[in-house]
């Protein structure tokens, strides 16, 4: 295991909360701390598009109190958190990365996982950038400009919630919400090197309902799995505004870090089969890590899941959604997207109803591939994303030949169509020094689980890799 950090800015939410409650350290001098951070990260990236010094700072001042009188809010009482902006945050615009988007509001309401982490004492630092509407696999857009990577400005963060990986793996805060429609978590935790987790849908309660439908989740983006851990333990508490939640979850996924991943069922995959070009440094840091898991006692067996590549069907339900959300808007109002948003939304109004319900079988059918699959194997290993972050400002990496971002993300939006947990972390860096991911996949249900296989990923130091400089 690494050497523990020394300054307040690299501590996980977990060691915030125990230094807390032992004075060892306030929530004030944390999120001052924090906040220098984000200041840097900002500079240095673009990864805000709102840093709240002011709310943060009271907020802060309000968590020491009740640390000093030994009744803290909640498990993540005096945490500096950031927000994706495009999750509600009460008393603040979230502009969805639009011109579009009147910001004078009102802005009156909290999502879910907001107001779950506001009531549990987390502290705001601010919103972080997110291209139009979510709609890609990296972040830039039309009113907040390119977010570029810790390790490499020039490079890209990932997206969609590329600010909230960026802001993470610079220390302006242990924990962001982020949202996953197909790969929006995974994709910039894995350029980035943080981990992130894509829970079960529904698991955490989501309001308003996501022009993309059930393909979207909100997600814990974090600095490890412990983190993540404590942070579903607040974010997936019930809100009735969303109809599809689950409930609560059976047990704590804090305790589940602690169970053996010795004789798990480890399914690992390469390429899932597919006619997928994995970068050879990629390649080989991702059967690294799975090595570690069969070292811990995990029964692995090379094998693909045998499905077919469902990208076609992803398109459909993808490219409606983004038409739906720009349905509203006047000739005036399109003309101030993302060129790229508007191509997709072009294509997606003239999807038929048969042809999303066609979308429909197949993603039941991925589903139930899926789980027969997972009767045989506890955990599916594949790479998170099969290159590194590449150059920013772009959907595609140059000489490609892919159109749509979805060409590279080849193992990330499966797993929304069948809306099982995955989760992403650091399994090393290639030459260039930029992180490399590597995917758990669980079946449905098993959050705690992936979960569990990831923390101990963790304590063998699979994910021990150099910090970024960018800040």
């Amino acid at each position: 295991m690494t050497t523990e950090p020394t300054h307040l800015a690299d501590l996980t939410a977990t060691r915030l909360t125990a230094g807390y409650a032992a004075g060892e350290f306030s929530p004030v001098e944390a999120v001052r701390a924090v906040l220098e951070r984000a200041e840097a990260a900002q500079t240095a990236t673009n990864c805000f598009t709102r840093i709240d010094a002011d709310e943060a700072l009271s907020g802060a001042k309000e968590s020491a109190e009740r640390w000093r009188a030994r009744e803290p809010a909640g498990p993540v009482d005096g945490v500096p958190v950031t927000v994706k902006d495009l999750i509600l945050t009460r008393g603040t615009p979230t502009l969805r990365g639009s011109r579009t988007v009147r910001a004078e509001g009102p802005w009156e309401e909290d999502a879910p996982s907001v107001a779950r982490l506001r009531e549990s004492g987390a502290v705001f630092v601010g919103k972080t950038t997110t291209p139009e509407f979510g709609w890609k696999g990296v972040t830039d857009s039309p009113r907040h400009g390119v977010t570029g990577n810790p390790y490499d400005p020039g490079r890209t963060a990932g997206g969609s919630s590329g600010g909230s990986a960026a802001a993470v793996a610079l220390g302006a805060g242990p924990l962001s919400l982020g949202t996953d429609g197909g790969g929006s978590v995974r994709i910039p935790a894995s350029f980035c090197g943080i981990f992130a987790l894509k829970a079960t849908y529904g698991r955490v309660p989501h309001y308003p309902a996501s022009p993309f439908g059930t393909l979207a989740h909100v997600g814990p983006m974090t600095r490890d799995a412990a983190d993540a851990a404590l942070m579903m333990e607040v974010i997936c508490r019930a809100d009735w505004r969303d109809w599809s939640q689950l409930g609560p979850a059976a047990g704590s996924f804090r305790e589940a870090l602690a169970g053996p991943v010795s004789g798990l069922r480890v399914a690992f995959s390469p390429s899932l089969g597919w006619e997928v070009p994995v970068a050879p440094e990629v390649a080989a840091a991702v059967r690294s890590a799975v090595d570690t898991l069969a070292g811990l006692g995990a029964v692995v067996e090379e094998i693909d899941p045998g499905i077919s590549d469902p990208v076609e069907s992803f398109h459909t339900l993808w490219f409606s959604g983004a038409a739906r959300v720009v349905q509203p808007l006047d000739d005036a109002d399109r003309a101030l997207l993302d060129p790229g948003l508007r191509e997709i939304c072009e294509q997606g109004a003239r999807y038929s109803a048969l042809d999303y319900l066609a979308a429909v079988d197949t993603r039941m059918a991925l589903g139930q591939a899926m789980g027969r699959f997972h009767s045989a194997y506890d955990l599916l290993v594949t790479p998170t994303v099969p290159l590194t972050a590449f150059e920013a400002g772009v959907e595609v990496p140059s000489g490609s030949g892919h159109t749509r971002w979805t060409g590279w993300t080849p193992f990330t939006y499966p797993f929304n169509l069948t809306q099982q947990p995955a989760a992403t972390l650091p399994c090393g860096v290639d030459a260039d020094g930029l992180p490399i991911g590597v995917q758990l996949v669980g079946a449905r249900h098993a959050d705690a689980l992936v979960l569990r296989a990831a923390h101990a990923l963790y304590e063998a130091g699979t994910a021990e890799i150099p910090a970024p400089s960018a800040a």
